[in-house]
């Protein structure tokens, strides 16, 4: 987990009106806020410094958005990505998600809006830093079947297996279990789990939940653990009642 003490983001962009107009939108946001104009720096800064979040663009000289963020993934699973893309089609977007972004924006983008998302990130991280006090178990951790999910280590287990989560599919794993059988529809999703809700950005929760489906289902393509409720959302719906599992440390 990136610490929260300094705000510092990445900025990896490289048509400079852009780049400008978001440093001066995000200056109230962040502590600090580092601009690399291409792919070249961009992956040098990304993997070799810790940042509370990295914008990427998708489109670099250099190392491309995807290919960054797949870098920064392989050492850093939990550290938060938001990808900038000028493309619009739904293969554009699923793609950035399957490589492990939390999200992304399609240029051009309301800067209110990217404000409101670096916000809510933010405040995710914040809240996940606060939610455990020293010497207490505020949320134990959730077994069901050989799945298991510690919010205290943040780790996935399936059986003896871990499972490499990025930190929005662990959150909203977390998220169903607590509330096992209960439906939610995406604009639900996307209020609780990311922290914001924008019509039209439903589609991202669909990403996120086949991504976690073909890391924790047995069979990806009739899931029973995280089901879809056609024409409402999903539910988390155990096989059998999820149990919590208390450590004393």
């Amino acid at each position: 987990m990136v610490g929260m003490s300094k705000r510092r983001i990445l900025l990896v962009e490289d048509e400079q009106d852009i780049a400008d107009l978001v440093a001066l939108h995000l200056s109230d946001v962040c502590d600090e806020l580092v601009v690399a104009n291409d792919g070249y720096d961009g992956m040098r800064l990304a993997t070799s410094d810790n940042w509370a979040l990295i914008i990427l663009d998708l489109r670099l000289p250099g190392p491309d958005g995807l290919e960054i963020c797949r870098s920064v993934r392989r050492d850093r699973p939990y550290q938060p990505v938001l990808m900038l893309t000028s493309k619009s089609s739904e293969l554009d977007r699923v793609l950035g998600l399957e490589t492990g972004a939390d999200d992304y924006l399609t240029k051009p983008f309301s800067v209110l809006e990217l404000v409101a998302r670096v916000r809510a990130i933010f405040r995710r991280i914040e809240n996940m830093q606060r939610a455990q006090p020293v010497g207490a178990v505020k949320n134990p951790a959730i077994q069901v079947g050989r799945l298991n999910v510690d919010p205290n280590r943040r780790e996935v287990t399936l059986g003896s297996r871990k499972v490499e989560l990025t930190a929005r599919e662990f959150d909203l794993l977390d998220f169903f279990a607590r509330h096992p059988g209960r439906v939610f529809r995406r604009a639900d999703l996307l209020d609780k789990v990311w922290g914001y809700g924008h019509e039209g950005y439903e589609h991202t929760v669909n990403s996120h939940i086949n991504r976690l489906r073909a890391k924790i289902e047995d069979n990806p393509s009739k899931p029973e653990l995280i089901v879809t409720v056609w024409g409402v959302g999903y539910k988390f719906a155990a096989k059998e009642p999820a149990a919590a599992v208390v450590e004393l440390n």
